[in-house]
């Protein structure tokens, strides 16, 4: 700590320092609203400006926030099982069918490509086999939230495209977090076996799918039972449980938390009370997901990072992640639609690349310059989508968007991302066959 703060935060007894806690997570919040709030003034999602937050307050610039202190730990533990929550109460897989079998194709070479470019180039520049494979996951990642932000900023999240990108995201992020349930498996020592392998896969999978399938017959008779309670908040509460107890299974069956957060969205999607929940939840994000943001930044080691091997490494990464994505829009060659947009809309990593990112240093496997070009490479792949897509799409026909600005998940993610100005008008919608 700077010696102003180290007296401030200091406890008067030898307990637990309360105080110290009480005035860094002030801290924390403070910044990371702040340099969020400057992100959006340029036309960037407020979860950059969080990151970079978190960077200057860790310990390569202020030295106010310790990343491995256990209070702060826990609380962006939460953060993170609350924006998992978010994904999958914002997700509507009814609505997807239509353009399943083009947003699949999307979503398969999404994971793919980015993930074999990623091993390859990790490799490449020495990292472990684990290593590798934790920064591979990484790459598979997109950030739903800023997607469907900037193109129903743009008018086009309605559209065929827009349905693809969202379809293939889900896709990507449930596929990439299976990825990441057997790294971390790995990571653990479990050791790299084919039927080791194949079983932590089927068990991430068949939990989701088994929570969704058991959900369509609890959740709605559940929140219609506690709807009817009449204690303020009781909605809200109800779900927060639901999220803490599906998570908790999810861990104890030998998946992951945020596979169990994400299945508990997904569920509640369906329930006439998702708007409610949605909004309540919301609110507990504002506090939480910010602190966790600001944990990954303060992660950074600057010195590190800007050594020339992560500044290479940083720099190959962000290639492969672009081109990776980018490639995936083409691959359903029977789409006569615009498939750049497509493949542009995938390329930011976003707050997906930070949870990964932040598991594989949870991991113990990634760490100083590897860790500081995985978040150079999730920051490049956000900042330039935005301007990419107002250039290649121009502005909503009528003027307006067709996004939902005031979504859970566009409040903690990309809020206020404005819409960039067009180079070119946009074509009419070509159909999806």
């Amino acid at each position: 700590m700077t010696a102003p703060w180290a007296l401030l935060a200091a406890p008067a007894s030898g307990g637990p320092d309360i105080p110290g806690l009480l005035l860094t997570l002030a801290a924390v919040l403070a910044a990371t609203k702040l340099v969020g709030a400057l992100a959006r003034r340029i036309g960037q999602p407020a979860v950059l400006g969080e990151l970079v937050a978190g960077i200057l307050l860790g310990g390569s610039v202020l030295g106010v926030l310790d990343p491995g202190e256990p209070v702060l730990k826990t609380l962006a533990e939460l953060g993170v099982l609350i924006l998992l929550f978010e994904v999958g109460l914002e997700t509507d897989l009814q609505a997807l069918r239509r353009v399943g079998g083009v947003a699949l194709t999307v979503g398969v070479a999404g994971i793919v490509l980015p993930f074999a470019g990623g091993y390859a180039v990790a490799t490449a520049f020495g990292a472990s086999t684990i290593t590798a494979l934790v920064i591979a996951a990484a790459m598979t990642a997109t950030s739903i939230g800023i997607s469907a932000r900037v193109l129903g900023d743009l008018g086009r999240l309605k559209t065929d495209e827009g349905q693809i990108v969202l379809g293939a995201a889900v896709f990507d992020d449930v596929m990439g977090l299976v990825i990441l349930a057997v790294v971390g498996g790995l990571a653990a020592g479990t050791g790299v076996t084919v039927a080791g392998v194949t079983t932590t896969a089927l068990i991430a999978v068949g939990f989701v799918v088994g929570a969704v399938a058991l959900g369509a017959f609890v959740a709605r008779p559940l929140m219609a039972a506690v709807a009817r309670v009449p204690v303020a908040g009781t909605v809200g509460v109800t779900a927060i449980v639901f999220v803490f107890v599906t998570a908790a299974i999810a861990a104890k069956v030998g998946s992951a938390m945020i596979i169990g957060a994400f299945a508990a969205g997904l569920v509640l999607h369906g329930t006439p009370q998702r708007h409610e929940i949605e909004k309540w939840v919301t609110s507990l994000g504002h506090v939480f997901v910010p602190v966790f943001f600001a944990m990954v930044g303060a992660e950074v080691d600057l010195r590190a990072m800007a050594s020339s091997q992560a500044l290479g490494l940083g720099a190959a990464l962000v290639a492969v992640a672009v081109a990776g994505k980018v490639i995936a829009g083409f691959a359903p060659w029977w789409f006569r639609g615009h498939k750049l947009l497509v493949g542009v809309a995938m390329v930011p990593r976003g707050e997906v690349g930070l949870i990964f990112a932040q598991m594989g240093v949870t991991a113990g496997v990634l760490a100083g310059g590897e860790f500081g070009a995985v978040i150079a490479m999730v920051m490049v792949t956000t900042f330039v989508t935005p301007p990419w897509l107002g250039a290649l799409t121009g502005p909503p026909p009528d003027g307006r968007g067709d996004g939902d600005s005031d979504s859970g998940l566009n409040e903690l993610v990309s809020e206020g991302a404005p819409q960039v100005p067009p180079r070119r008008a946009t074509q009419a919608r070509p159909r999806l066959s």
